[in-house]
């Protein structure tokens, strides 16, 4: 059944009593025709712009989604919401396939999610060209700038698939995270026409933002978990190795985690894929791989324990938390050593393009390095760097990220810096080549019958001059000479050469100053941020969180039962509003956000139930 009015479809298959800022213009441009392109953060309903007209609309709209898993994720949460989908992709066997057009040809959906590579397959073309499509909706859009972080080549091939059609539909653009230059590529490569466009923001208010610098990441990840237990969350890794490496030692400490990335037989990351979606693993350690695939509503926190390539990358990897609007953390942990590998990774990479082209991404990778460097490094608002970045005005601080609650200071290491920089420059004088930290090291804190004295770098004036300073004060200073740029590090041996900007501190009279945030800080901010949260996100009530719970654990059961994840009956977000309004009857408990009517008719019984034992005395 097909209504004719907006608001309607809002309310009874999606919950909603109003649309968020920015939806209904797109929504309306969509109805009426035109083309249209929507940037909107994670979790800012960008899929209600495209399935809203799409029931509205005669005939089935046509869904372009990068990932298998996204597309069974909204495919899912469709149907239990009461709206007819199907997703076509290589997870179908020829059975199913065949059962899919079968029904598509008979009318029966009203949206067909579909990879970009299975677009011009024959069997498709033909079941399109029998099909009204009144809109093609593109998800993920920047997927076809090559400048964007997830290029996808087959997304390319989308304006000449929309060309090939009976009947040109409106064509509706959507994606997280996109820099100016990758907008224009979206209009221009997509093929839009004289687009309404909306972008709607980049802030995620509900995130909390901080980067660490811990001594041991492994150490300071174990603690950030044990504070987290009974969350859902990720955790990102730069490669394989160190993926594993870090699954393996979380299971150790004891918690239910499993691993992601693409080494991993097809079979087996789609069971640690579903072990994840449906808690029955709390923790995914995963690559990058793991990234567009995911539309878990639950995911409590992000945290990267490596750097990523790009501040376009972090932010949509980090934005797979909180995406039903409920407070989230993004911690990314931080050493000088990332940079190295993010260095190997844009030097190795690319392989597959002509020279020119290659040296192009080689150097818009490093620049983008270079940013991400730039969000580790600075004193600043976390959030306000990210905004910056995207071209969104901001206040000065957001008063809710680690460096808006920390607490800096400022020491001078001019002297230490000459020390650690006259060593770099004496080394290489003795030996004929640079070496790497940990040599570097050895000469600096004068190790007796170490590889250093065995060198004979304990002849050079360097040897033991800072031998008063402990190990890890040591590493940090040399990290923070990389950083600043004193010190370069060979991306393939690791060795560590002096910069010419370091003659200004060698010869200049230049000062350097390490800024720290102190470390009773942390505790502090996380106090502070715990605070910040409740005001800024509307938390729950006083005295609701014993009601919240036995809803949680009722939505748990009602899922097994039906095999479905837990976020596909109703998100946290919903349960909070639940425990907040207490429903006791059909109308109130349809008053709740995220409650439509198929879900009304389905639930309310079972939660009416739950809240009317859990508050009888």
């Amino acid at each position: 059944m097909i209504y004719m009015d907006k608001g309607r479809v809002l309310r009874e298959y999606f919950g909603h009593r109003e649309f968020r800022p920015g939806q209904e213009r797109l929504v309306d441009a969509i109805l009426s025709g035109r083309d249209a392109m929507g940037i909107m953060p994670t979790g800012g309903g960008k899929s209600l712009c495209y399935q809203t007209p799409a029931l509205l609309l005669p005939g089935t709209a046509l869904v372009v989604s990068p990932l298998i898993s996204l597309m069974k994720d909204q495919v899912a949460a469709l149907r239990a919401s009461g709206v007819p989908a199907a997703f076509i992709n290589s997870s179908l066997d020829a059975a199913q396939l065949s059962k899919v057009l079968e029904r598509a040809r008979s009318g029966e959906y009203k949206l067909i999610y579909i990879a970009p590579e299975r677009l011009e397959t024959e069997g498709f073309l033909s079941l399109v060209r029998e099909l009204d499509v009144p809109l093609v909706a593109i998800d993920e859009a920047h997927c076809v700038s090559q400048w964007g972080q997830d290029f996808r080549p087959g997304y390319l091939r989308i304006a000449d698939f929309i060309a090939s059609l009976p009947r040109r539909p409106a064509v509706a653009a959507f994606t997280a995270t996109a820099t100016a230059e990758v907008r224009r590529d979206i209009v221009e490569l997509l093929g839009l026409r004289d687009p309404v466009c909306e972008i709607t923001g980049f802030d995620r208010e509900s995130l909390f933002f901080d980067v660490l610098r811990p001594a041991d990441k492994l150490k300071t990840l174990v603690s950030l978990l044990r504070e987290r237990e009974g969350r859902s969350g990720i955790v990102y890794c730069s490669t394989r190795a160190r993926t594993e490496q870090v699954c393996e030692a979380l299971k150790r400490a004891g918690f239910a985690a499993t691993r992601y990335h693409a080494g991993l037989e097809d079979s087996e990351r789609r069971q640690n894929q579903e072990d994840f979606k449906f808690d029955r693993r709390s923790v995914m350690v995963a690559t990058n791989a793991f990234g567009m695939g995911i539309d878990k509503s639950n995911v409590g926190f992000v945290i990267h324990y490596n750097l990523p390539k790009s501040l376009e990358a972090y932010y949509q990897e980090a934005g797979r938390a909180g995406r039903d609007g409920g407070p989230a953390d993004c911690i990314l942990l931080y050493s000088a050593e990332d940079i190295v590998t993010a260095r190997h990774l844009i030097e190795n990479g690319g392989a597959e393009l002509d020279a020119e082209t290659q040296a192009l991404v080689r150097r818009r990778d490093y620049a983008r390095l270079d940013v991400m460097c730039g969000y580790c490094r600075t004193t600043g608002c976390l959030r306000g760097y990210i905004l910056d970045y995207f071209g969104q005005e901001h206040d000065e601080s957001c008063g809710a990220c680690g460096n808006c609650l920390g607490e800096f200071s400022s020491e001078d290491v001019t002297v230490e810096a000459q020390m650690i920089l006259s060593c770099v420059v004496r080394i290489r004088e003795r030996l004929g080549y640079h070496v790497g930290r940990a040599l570097l090291s050895e000469t600096l804190l004068g190790k007796e019958g170490g590889r250093a004295q065995a060198l004979g770098l304990d002849e050079i004036s360097t040897f033991g001059l800072l031998r008063g300073t402990s190990p890890g004060q040591l590493r940090e200073l040399i990290d923070f000479l990389r950083l600043e740029g004193y010190i370069r590090t060979d991306p393939v041996h690791s060795t560590l050469a002096v910069e010419k900007k370091a003659s200004g501190l060698l010869f200049g009279g230049e000062r350097l100053l390490l800024p720290t945030r102190k470390d009773h800080a942390a505790a502090e901010a996380e106090k502070k941020r715990a605070k910040s949260r409740r005001s800024r996100t509307g938390s729950l009530p006083e005295g609701s969180e014993g009601l919240f719970g036995a809803l949680r654990e009722l939505r748990t059961r009602l899922a097994r039962e039906e095999g479905v994840p837990a976020y596909i009956v109703f998100s946290n977000a919903t349960l909070t509003d639940m425990a907040a309004k207490t429903p006791r009857s059909m109308e109130e408990f349809l008053e709740v956000s995220g409650v439509g009517s198929v879900k009304a008719a389905k639930y309310a019984e079972a939660f009416i139930a739950a809240i009317n034992e859990y508050q009888s005395p």
